[in-house]
Formats: C-alpha cells, sequence, structure tokens
C-alpha cells in the first residue's frame, strides 16, 4: 500500500515518541531525526507504508544500538493479559454465539498498538467493541470459511493482543492451524519469543515470516512462509499493518480483523476512523 502524505505526519510523531523513551543524548537525537527527515526525502524505503516503517525502525536501532527498545513493554504486555486469560475465557463460553464473542475481542485487543498510541484503554475499548455494530461484518462468512478449510494461516499483529488471538484459535478449534510471527524485533510487534511466552504453541504451528517489518510483505518475506501462505486455504490477517501489506492481494482468501486506527485505513475501506473491522477480500460489499 502505497504511503498517503498523512502517513509522513504519523511516522514523525511515532519517531518522535521512540526516541524520547530511550536515554539519548541531545546529539544523538538530532542525527536520528535528520537521518529520519533524510529518509523521507531520498526515497531509499520506496512510498510502501509498511517498509518505510520497517526502515525507520531499522535507522533507529543502527544508530542507538538499541536492537528492541520494545522488549519490555511486549514482554510486559502478553504478562498483563495472561493474568486476564481465564476471565476472558470464560466470557467467550458463556456467550450466546462464541465464535463471534472471541472475534470481538481479538479486535478490541487491536487498541494494544506503540506504533500509532502512547496510552489506551483496554477495558473501555472491550467495553466498546462489545456494543458496537461492526462497521463491516463478515464474521458468519469467516466462521463457514474456517470449517471447511483445510489450513488456516492467522498473521499476528501486537504482543499482548497475541492472547486474544489464542482465545480465538481456541474457540474455531482447527485441527491444523500455523500462527505467523514477525522475522524480528519491530515496535511491538509479536516475534516468536512474545508466542512462545503466552502459549501460541500449544494451539498452533508457530512459524516467523522472515521479515522484520510490522507487516506482511509477501515479495520479501522468507520462503516457507510465501509457500504456506501459497497453500492455506484460509488467510486470518490481524491488524491494521498486516491490512497495508496485503491490501491488494486476491489469490488467497484473507480476513481482516482490525480497529481502524486512521484516515487513511478509514478512507480506503470505506469505514469511519476508530471503527471496527470484519472483512474478507473476496466478498462483494
Amino acid at each position: 500500500m502505497e504511503a498517503d502524505y498523512r502517513c509522513y505526519f504519523c511516522f514523525a510523531r511515532t519517531f518522535e515518541r521512540l526516541i524520547e523513551k530511550q536515554s539519548l543524548s541531545p546529539g544523538e537525537k538530532k542525527v536520528l531525526t535528520a537521518e529520519m527527515f533524510s529518509l523521507f526525502q531520498n526515497g531509499r524505503a520506496g512510498f510502501s507504508v509498511p517498509i518505510l516503517s520497517r526502515e525507520l525502525y531499522s535507522l533507529f536501532s543502527e544508530k542507538s544500538g538499541i536492537a528492541d527498545p520494545y522488549r519490555k513493554i511486549k514482554h510486559d504486555s502478553n504478562d498483563r493479559l495472561l493474568t486476564m486469560y481465564k476471565v476472558f475465557r470464560k466470557k467467550i463460553d458463556s456467550a450466546d454465539n462464541p465464535f463471534k464473542t472471541a472475534v470481538r475481542l481479538a479486535i478490541a485487543g487491536n487498541i494494544i498498538d506503540y506504533g500509532v498510541f502512547d496510552t489506551f484503554n483496554l477495558e473501555e475499548t472491550i467495553e466498546r467493541v462489545e456494543s458496537s455494530d461492526f462497521a463491516i461484518d463478515h464474521v458468519r462468512n469467516l466462521q463457514q470459511r474456517i470449517s471447511s478449510a483445510k489450513t488456516v494461516l492467522y498473521l499476528g499483529d501486537n504482543a499482548g493482543e497475541i492472547v486474544f488471538d489464542k482465545l480465538l484459535i481456541e474457540t474455531f478449534h482447527h485441527p491444523n492451524v500455523w500462527y505467523a510471527v514477525r522475522g524480528g524485533p519491530v515496535i511491538n510487534d509479536v516475534t516468536r519469543e512474545d508466542a512462545l511466552q503466552v502459549g501460541m504453541d500449544e494451539v498452533a504451528y508457530v512459524i516467523d515470516n522472515g521479515y522484520d517489518a510490522p507487516s506482511t510483505i509477501l515479495e520479501r518475506c522468507a520462503g516457507p512462509f510465501r509457500q504456506l501462505f501459497k497453500e492455506s486455504d484460509l488467510v486470518i490477517s490481524k491488524g491494521q499493518g498486516n491490512l497495508e501489506g496485503l491490501i491488494e492481494e486476491r489469490k488467497r482468501d484473507i480476513f481482516f480483523l482490525l480497529m481502524v486506527k486512521c484516515g487513511v485505513i478509514a478512507d480506503k475501506l470505506g469505514v469511519q476512523e476508530s471503527s471496527y473491522v470484519c472483512v474478507g477480500n473476496n466478498i462483494e460489499r
């Protein structure tokens, strides 16, 4: 997905938050900021939103010497959600429609995104998503496709929210689910370490995609992941980052589950910002 002019302002704000959180000298911050604007101007990353984001975090790691600035935040997010695991499991199991409730919770968990927000209220978001209509509601179609699929590939997004992904996978109880993580640390996106921390390997096979962008960029992913993507009957894509990388893909049936966090994606999907979406890429709207 090509960058909209609004994306550059978003990147700048995110980068500012990142460098302010680190123990860097004013001189180091000045150098990093200059490098960031040089990256924009020179177009080294092209105009792809996820690739530009990846280049920014690669630049930060290179200049700061901090390979994974969100590692503790990710670990703490996973721990926090794990302490609430039984509460959410009970909520799903006692619901009139456990599958739809699990989908709603998975989308509510998408609020845990330090690339977009400094702070967020998870409990308030859960209440809101439970009482709101989906802006696009293909939940029934998704459930039907899961039941007929031989292989399901689930693309993870952020740490913390992956606990909700695990709850959803448990709920639809498919015998052949693969859970994909990033090929390396980027923002608070899920890595293999995070997936194993929450026990994702208990409900799915865990595979990394071989590329450290906050998205799924097929042409840059590792061969084994690309082969799995090609052979999977159904792909479940969590979060806005994965949608940015796969929004033009039509060869696979993909269902995108996300909270719409910016005007660019809202315009692309034809919905309001902050709305909740479960949309199949090959379903007429």
